[in-house]
């Protein structure tokens, strides 16, 4: 998959507000609207482009209290542990990664309490050997 300078401008926009409209975009990338268009288009096609999504407010997540929550798992546990996260909708995402730890998800609860209940909950999750989590205090850079 071939991706040029000017699609990772395109990317890079797209990131910030997905809702641009694309004569704005052309402006910004000065390139033409059907060109613009036409990137769009290949990179949805190609699927560079998944889909368009929520980006919540600072002054809503501002309001939520997140975590990162490091997991250790049993051996060959991944692809279960893996489906009963995805079924917590406070788990906004889950990554592999090398080290002591197998998992991090990344989680948003409205209190502390609820926040500590998830992370029982996740502990308790078959397969789940060990946790260990931090609260995100701000954000520095967001992208």
């Amino acid at each position: 998959m071939r991706i040029s300078e000017k699609d990772r401008e395109l990317l890079a926009l797209l990131g910030e507000n997905a809702r641009t409209p694309v004569a704005t975009l052309a402006r910004k990338l000065a390139l033409s609207r059907t060109t613009v268009q036409a990137r769009l288009e290949r990179l949805e096609r190609d699927g560079v482009i998944t889909g368009y999504g929520v980006r919540l407010s600072d002054d809503y997540t501002a309001s939520l209290i997140r975590a990162h929550i490091l997991i250790t798992i049993a051996p060959k546990a991944l692809s279960k542990v893996a489906a009963s996260l995805e079924k917590v909708k406070a788990v906004t995402a889950l990554h592999s990664v090398s080290g002591s730890f197998d998992l991090i998800a990344i989680i948003m609860a409205p209190s502390i309490g609820e926040l500590d209940q998830l992370i029982d909950d996740i502990g308790t999750i078959a397969g789940v050997e060990r946790t260990l989590s931090s609260i995100i205090l701000s954000t520095r850079i967001s992208r």
